[in-house]
Formats: structure tokens, sequence, C-alpha cells
């Protein structure tokens, strides 16, 4: 199954087209696929990425049609704000009506949400969340896959177990052949539309990317995005210039002195400048942050939201602080889940027109997370691609979910959950 469903063009103009989905028109951008008005397309991340021919797009979505509407009935349902919900703690509700009316929340009132107890208040708080993200973007689900072709990592980042901390990690470069082998076998053996290459961050893996991504863009329709680490501006060119269009560069935490203290030598003014730079270039930006950091103050958090809405994120990629047990911090507790969740909610109530991700590392804090996500306000997720070889030595903190399982599985589960939730795995534009 792929994780897009082709839509007719019903108008070009200059570089972006109107693509129609059973009567729903989004917009994606032309520049990597030139396209004619009655052609079917796939498009991802608001990008055409591939012409389909008109037999083969009408059976798809013949077949497509009837599941496609009785997922959104389902989204609906589970999505609904009941009037029972309107009692109880006066001044959340009246946060809540601010943010449904799309008002901007104070900082301390932001804050208020974060700091709610687990239970009926903050299930009222991921349902609102979860009625926005319906209202605003349907029942679309991105599902995009992930390869980690190395992690080889200057860095020495006091929490993450592919940094030079970790002296007795086994270190791996996958090869462009072996790179562009995992991606022919997401994209065409999986139908993946978007991945993402990831590695830790080192120079040299830039040329083999922009290879890659030449290599793949001309025989594979597939939206890539890049997560290097800081690689600088130039770099930043020559991915865009191969093809890349998204790139993947968290902040961690907006805090010049927690970024500071826990990333020595680093400065996140500079982290930040360089997404900047990106957005400048044309990149989709996904970024976010870190919940739970030793010494994080909720104000932080909240700071850390605003920063991610502030840069513009096409996604928000906000995980837990899951410590290595081969860093300086291997002793620091992670977050409760709920307080990761509340972060997705809230994000969802800052901006509720971003996608929002469920990581990988809140999936690894709970079985139920990606479940618990979706209902609180999240709209993506993403499969663990990478060659089964490689993947444990990727080992950024330990006991990470899906790493034991194959991408078929991965795949099966996925389906399963977002249908339970009337969600499509697609990627409709924007």
């Amino acid at each position: 199954m792929c994780y897009a469903i082709p839509g007719r063009v019903v108008k070009v103009s200059g570089s972006t087209a109107t693509v129609d989905y059973f009567g729903e028109k989004k917009t994606a951008r032309t520049d990597l696929v030139a396209v004619a008005e009655g052609e079917y397309v796939y498009a991802q991340g608001g990008y055409v990425i591939q012409k389909v021919a008109a037999p083969a797009a009408e059976a798809i979505l013949a077949t497509w049609k009837e599941t496609f509407f009785h997922l959104q009935d389902t989204d609906v349902r589970l999505s609904r704000l009941a009037l029972k919900d309107r009692k109880g703690n006066q001044q959340l509700l009246r946060i809540l009506d601010r943010a449904l009316e799309r008002r901007p929340l104070s900082v301390e009132e932001l804050l208020f949400l974060l700091d709610l107890p687990d239970g009926q208040e903050t299930e009222l708080l991921f349902r609102t969340a979860n009625f926005l993200r319906r209202k605003y973007l349907g029942n679309s689900c991105c599902v995009h896959g992930i390869i980690e072709i190395s992690n080889v990592c200057s860095r020495a980042c006091a929490y993450c177990g592919i940094s030079v901390h970790n002296r007795g990690l086994r270190r791996y470069r996958m090869s462009r052949q072996e790179i562009l082998e995992a991606v022919r076998e997401a994209v065409v053996g999986h139908g993946f539309k978007a991945l993402v290459l990831q590695s830790g961050e080192n120079d040299a893996v830039v040329e083999d990317v922009a290879s890659v991504i030449t290599q793949a863009r001309k025989k594979m329709p597939v939206l890539f995005f890049v997560s290097l680490g800081e690689i600088g501006t130039q770099a930043l060119r020559e991915l865009y210039r191969a093809g890349a269009r998204g790139l993947l560069l968290r902040f961690e935490t907006s805090s010049p002195a927690l970024y500071a203290a826990l990333h020595p030598g680093c400065a996140v003014e500079r982290r930040i400048e360089e997404i900047r730079a990106a957005a400048e270039i044309g990149y989709l930006i996904l970024t976010g942050g870190l919940i739970g950091l030793p010494g994080q103050a909720g104000t932080e958090i909240v700071a850390d939201i605003l920063t991610a809405r502030d840069l513009k994120a096409e996604m928000f990629s906000f995980g837990p602080f899951l410590p290595h047990p081969e860093t300086p911090l291997a002793g620091a507790q992670p977050p409760a889940e709920s307080l990761a969740l509340k972060t997705l909610a809230v994000s969802r109530l800052v901006d509720t027109h971003a996608k929002i991700l469920v990581t990988t590392g809140l999936e690894t804090l709970s079985c139920s997370a990606r479940r618990a996500g979706l209902l609180a306000g999240a709209n993506s997720v993403m499969l663990n691609a990478t060659p089964e070889e490689y993947r444990r030595l990727y080992t950024i903190y330990p006991n990470r979910a899906h790493d034991e399982e194959p991408l078929s599985r991965q795949i099966e589960e996925t389906i399963f959950l977002l249908q339970s939730l009337g969600r499509a795995p697609t990627d409709l534009g924007v």
C-alpha cells in the first residue's frame, strides 16, 4: 500500500497546482514535476512528486473512495467535542474556548495547560486538540520513512547515545549503494512517498546524500528530507540543488543557557539561524525540542513550542528526554508520558495548521503512546526503514521502539491503528 492517494490537477498557476481529492481542493508546488490541468498526480509535503496515468489513478481512486469517506466518518466521531465536555474547571474552559476561536493564548495560559493534573481536565485538553486537528487538517496522517545512514557523530551532547561519549559503540556509515538500495526498498518495495535521510553530525556524509538524492529522484517518486545536524548553508544549498526539499533539525531547547550546558561548545542561536537559513533556501522545516530535560522549566517548554511556531515549521517534532546510559546524563529521569502528550496538545492549540509528529521517543515511553498522541492533536508518524543490520547501532537512546520490528510489520501495525482512528495514511498537499 502506498502512503498517498492520487489527485486530479484542476488548475495550474505559475509553480502551484490545485489538486482535487474527492471534492477536497489542495495545493502543491510543481518545482520537482511539471504538470498540466487534467493530469493525475501524487503529492507529498505540498510538492507534486509523480504523475500517474489516468487509468491507474482512476482505478486506485475507485478502490479508495468508499474507504476514504468511511474513515472520515470514524474520525469525525472520535474527534467530536460533546456537550458534557463543557462541565468542570471554568478557567480551563475559558482557555479552551479561546483556542477554539483561534485567539492567541498567553504564556501563562499555555503553562496552565501544561501543568494540568492527569485526569478529566487533561483528557478535555486532548479532545480539544484532536478536534482542532480534525477541523483544520482533516483526517490525513503523514506516514514518512526514515533511513539512518550513519551513527558517526562529532558532537558531545550530554544525553545522546551516538555522541562521542559512547566510546564502545560500533560506528557505521552506509555506502552510497547501500543507501540507494534502502531507498529503493522503501519506495518501490513498500510504497513510501517521503523519506528522511538521517545521520550523526559529520561532514563526510553530505556528498553521499546529495549523490543518492540525485540518483533516486531520476528513478523514484519520493520527497526527500535531510537530517544531518548543523552542516552549514553551503551544504544545505548543495542538497537542495540535488532535490532535497525538507530539513529535520531540532533546536532541542530554545534556552541558550540550557542548550549550552547540554551541548558543550555549541550555541542554540547558531542552530536556529541555520534553520532560518534553510527556510530561506526553500526547505520545509521539521523542528522542535526535547521534553523533560534536567533543569527545564515549564515556561521553557512553552517557549520551545512558540519557537517552533515562529520558525513556521511544517512539522513539529517534540519528543521526551531519554538519556543513554553511556553519557554524562545516564542517571537522569525521563519525563512522564502525560507531559509529552500535553506538549503535543498545546502545540496543536498554538498552531492549528502544522503537522505534529508522534516521535519514536514517545513510543519508547509507552507502547500505547502512538495512539494517545494521535488522539491528542498529532497527525504524523515516522517508520524506521533503516536496514536491520544497522538499525540497532543507531542507539540515540536505549530500548528504542520498533528497533526489532521488520518494516513490513511496522507498516501493518500503523495501517491498522490509523484505520481504527479514521485516519487516512496520506499527505494531500497543503
